[in-house]
């Protein structure tokens, strides 16, 4: 798969053809595609899906009236990039450690990543070891996110506070305390998603 982003059309065009395979279990044809989207020309339709089979999200089958196959891989993957403390922050090393392959994230963002929490700092806000948290890369949040913030070059996920004009990474578990977020610490990234393999 390639880096390129998708246009927000290819974006409609790749989940309604996720869809269909997904809750019908069999590809839309070129014409069906048209007819969803309004478009009268089966040219328009050809050129999102040859932008689709360049950029690695789907392939096409020669000689079938339902042609087109999702490539699971590019859909699906969300790089794990090492492992997060819930508890006191440990060495933020990015090393990558694998993929995670998710049916949720169909348009994976190349800015979202996911990694492995060690510790139960984050316990009572449903965040345990063997977790994996889906995170954005951004440099601000909220107070109220959970954040990864990199203290230095140590990792640590926490929920983002604020009290007496001070912001602090709170933990949700009593048995550990908040650290305030000095001009050492940094966000690194918001978690959007909380994956627990039951396996």
């Amino acid at each position: 798969m390639t880096n390129d982003n998708l246009t927000l059309k290819q974006k409609e065009v790749l989940k309604f053809i996720y869809e269909q395979i997904r809750f019908k279990h069999f590809a839309p044809t070129i014409r069906e595609i048209g007819e969803h989207f309004g478009l009268s020309s089966t040219g328009t339709v050809r050129d999102h899906l040859a932008a689709l089979v360049r950029k690695g999200y789907i392939r096409m089958a020669e000689g079938k009236s339902r042609a087109i196959e999702l490539v699971k891989e590019a859909l699906f993957q969300v790089p794990v990039l090492g492992r997060v403390q819930a508890g006191q922050p440990v060495y933020a090393a990015e090393d990558l450690l694998g993929y995670l392959n998710l049916d949720q994230f169909v348009f994976p963002d190349p800015d979202v990543f996911a990694l492995k929490v060690r510790g139960l700092s984050m316990r009572d806000a449903g965040i345990i070891e063997g977790d994996f948290v889906l995170i954005r890369k951004q440099e601000h949040a909220q107070p109220g996110d959970i954040v990864v913030a990199l203290i230095g070059d140590e990792a640590t996920v926490k929920r983002l506070a604020k009290r007496g004009g001070n912001f602090f990474l709170d933990p949700a578990n009593t048995d550990f305390t908040p650290i305030p977020l000095t001009a050492e610490a940094s966000i690194i990234g918001k978690v959007l998603q909380v994956v627990r393999d039951y396996s």
